[in-house]
């Protein structure tokens, strides 16, 4: 049986990541508290983001930006999307 973890995103347990998806305190912090399911979900949103914005992932402003903007997700606050994407209809 997969890792649970009580996901801080969608406030309910859904099957954990993996490993940690960053080195350090942040890594396992995302590790303990971000399911798989909202872990895909803002790497998608971080491709437009990167995509749209042409941001530089060799610029510390940008890396600074975008970590800004995964918290800002993961925490369900107001967090920038790329201009003119229209999600699919479900």
């Amino acid at each position: 049986m997969s890792r649970m973890v009580h996901c801080k995103k969608y406030d309910k347990e859904l099957p954990a990541l993996a490993a940690p998806p960053y080195p350090g305190p942040k890594g396992q912090e995302i590790f303990e508290s971000v399911s798989q399911q909202a872990w895909g979900e803002w790497q998608t949103q971080q491709t437009m983001l990167i995509n749209e914005k042409q941001l530089n992932m060799m610029n510390a402003d940008d890396r600074k930006y975008l970590l800004s903007e995964m918290d800002k997700f993961l925490n369900n606050e107001d967090f920038d999307k790329a201009e003119g994407y229209v999600p699919e209809s479900e």
